[in-house]
Parts: structure tokens; C-alpha cells; sequence
């Protein structure tokens, strides 16, 4: 049962996580260097804890990451998309991806995807992405989305000590940087 929408791009699947995640889930963050930004390496009881807050955002937000799978493949390659936890700076659209799958723009797609997704339909004005500002990778893909670094921010306990910048962007920017992603109009959303 998915508690939220279907989208689909040119390579990928966007739905609220399934049960069926989990391994994906325990794959992602069991390298430590890769999920370094992102509070780092967890064991799968943690994992299960974090996928079940992902689930219960849907739940009780009516949005959270999605669960990205590859068309080609049916695989589960990562979590994106629109998150607001209590207490963080504002509502961001983020990114983990498969160290596997780093570098085939799934990211850029999927982000792409969610930002369009949280200004139509969620009616956001505004998004940012939590980056911190060692993570040269991901200020590259939010570069790329057109966000622009707006300076250091803070997160809520217990994440109070993380250097990290907010990258952002205002739906009117949005309206002007999503031209360059000319196949944003044929995603198809399907409601669940």
C-alpha cells in the first residue's frame, strides 16, 4: 500500500517506500564514506527506524522521500525528494543515492522531479537543500537545479553541531531554472 504519489521521468520511478525498500535502505547506509554527510554509517535497526520515519511522514505530512527506482532495472537506487522534519530550517528536497549509482544523474532527474512536484502540488514557494559545505557533490547537483547557496543555517538537536549550508531557490526562480529540464513536462503523476 503507497500512502502518495507516483511519479515517473525518463529514467525513473518515484513512489512513497514500501516494506520491500528495506534492503535498498540497509544498502545505502552501510558505507560509511558515502553517507558521511548524512549522519554516516547506521545498522539495519537504525535503518528500519529512519525508513519508518520516511513511511510516516507520508502518513502524516502528506509528502517525504521518495523511493527512486530505476525503470531499466526495477531496482531501488535511492531516497529524494520533499522533507520537513520538526524544527529544521524550512521544507528541502533531498537527495541519498547508491554509491553504485553515484554520478548517472538519477539525482538531478529525481530532485528535478520533487521540486516541480512540491511547487505544483504541494504549493511550496520556496525550497531549499541542507548541504554541508564539504559535500562537493551534492552542492554540484543543487548548482545544477539552479539553487543558489544562501549561507550557513542551523539544524535542530541533535544535529545542532553540523556545519551546513542552506541552497535554495523561490518557486518564481524555479519557473525560470526548470526550463532547462524540458522533460518535466511529460512526467507523468499518478495519484495512489
Amino acid at each position: 500500500m503507497t500512502l502518495g504519489p507516483t511519479l515517473e521521468t525518463p529514467r525513473l520511478i518515484l513512489r512513497p517506500p514500501l516494506a520491500e525498500d528495506f534492503d535498498g535502505y540497509v544498502e545505502l547506509m552501510s558505507d560509511a564514506e558515502h553517507v558521511k554527510y548524512i549522519g554516516g554509517a547506521a545498522p539495519p535497526s537504525v535503518v528500519w527506524r529512519q525508513m519508518m520515519s520516511v513511511a510516516g511522514s507520508w502518513s502524516l505530512q502528506g509528502f517525504g522521500f521518495f523511493s527512486v527506482i530505476e525503470k531499466e532495472t526495477g531496482r531501488w537506487v535511492g531516497r529524494l525528494g520533499p522533507w520537513f522534519p520538526h524544527g529544521w530550517p524550512q521544507a528541502e528536497v533531498g537527495w541519498s543515492i547508491l554509491p553504485s549509482e553515484a554520478g548517472k544523474g538519477f539525482v538531478t532527474e529525481g530532485s528535478a522531479a520533487s521540486i516541480d512536484w512540491a511547487f505544483n502540488h504541494l504549493g511550496w514557494d520556496d525550497v531549499i537543500h541542507v548541504i554541508d559545505p564539504d559535500n562537493v557533490p551534492s552542492q554540484k547537483v543543487a548548482a545544477r537545479l539552479g539553487s543558489i547557496n544562501r549561507g550557513p543555517t542551523r539544524l535542530p538537536p541533535p544535529f545542532q553541531d553540523a556545519r551546513v549550508d542552506a541552497w535554495g531557490q523561490t518557486r518564481d526562480q524555479w519557473a525560470e531554472n526548470r526550463q532547462q529540464f524540458d522533460w518535466l513536462d511529460q512526467v507523468v503523476v499518478r495519484a495512489s
